[in-house]
């Protein structure tokens, strides 16, 4: 199982295949994602510390580019699939900026 390290907020052995955004949530991580998971929002990045995230896809590079965001490590966790050891850090929290988490993504 890859191993997932959140930066403040520990490691989490997270089974092959699984939302990224998913997993953080399940593992009690706040993390927004206001679109469900559809890649339209862009309020569920982590910035990726090390590690491969994996390709990138077209709706995640369109919503990225739209919004001005071209940092390299910077990711929609709804649209990673884990498959390796990653480290990373939330962007938005829901703690952080007092928002509702939105509707839970779809696997």
């Amino acid at each position: 199982m890859p191993t997932i390290v959140v930066e403040g907020r520990g490691t989490l052995e997270i089974e092959e295949g699984k939302k990224l955004v998913l997993a953080l949530e399940d593992h009690g991580v706040d993390i927004l994602h206001r679109c469900g998971g559809n890649a339209r929002c862009t309020t569920c990045r982590v910035e990726v510390l090390e590690g491969d995230a994996g390709p990138m896809g077209a709706a995640e590079a369109e919503i990225l580019e739209k919004k001005g965001m071209s940092e390299p490590n910077i990711r929609l966790s709804c649209q990673i699939r884990v498959h390796s050891d990653l480290t990373v850090k939330p962007v938005m929290t829901v703690s952080e900026t007092g928002m509702d988490a939105g509707k839970r993504p779809e696997e």
